[in-house]
């Protein structure tokens, strides 16, 4: 990986990263306070939809640091071990735990008239995005997989060429 490639996608991480604190340390409250003037019918609605966004953010977050440890392993040239396997899983773990959570704010929405029946819509499809992403992110760690076996593979192969020789 190129030294500009890493700084520019640490970059990302990092405005990324602050964006997501200045959700967590400013938005919510301020979202908290606007949703105490619900209606009596939906205010029940507010506690749980504030603990979907803040766990919807710390999902985003945990794909991030994740992200920015691979690229650490990538750039040392380490990222073909059994140590890999951590981050990513950790980042299909959060990519699921995101579509849970969108489809829980869609069931969450859904009863009574709060939302546009179309709203709900959207949020199946885009649960049903996050958790195509998910599975994206499954079949590249099999290709991991794969790589890591050659790798170790190939260490073997070296080892015994060395006996040889």
């Amino acid at each position: 990986m190129g030294r500009l490639t890493v700084l520019a996608l640490r970059m990302v991480i990092v405005a990324l990263l602050a964006g997501s604190l200045a959700v967590q340390t400013v938005l919510v409250p301020l979202m908290a306070s606007d949703l105490e003037g619900l209606d009596a019918e939906y205010s029940h609605l507010r506690a749980p939809f504030l603990l979907i966004v803040v766990l919807g953010v710390v999902a985003a977050q945990t794909v991030l640091v994740c992200v920015w440890r691979l690229v650490t392993m990538a750039r040392r040239g380490t990222v073909f071990s059994h140590a890999a396997f951590r981050y990513v899983h950790a980042v299909i773990g959060a990519f699921v735990a995101a579509a849970l959570l969108v489809f829980a704010l869609g069931a969450l929405l859904a009863p009574g008239e709060a939302v546009a029946p179309g709203v709900v819509a959207l949020l199946g499809g885009a649960g049903l995005a996050i958790l195509g992403i998910a599975l994206i992110v499954l079949v590249l760690r099999m290709l991991l997989a794969q790589a890591v076996a050659r790798d170790v593979e190939a260490s073997l192969m070296r080892a015994e060429l060395a006996e040889v020789i």
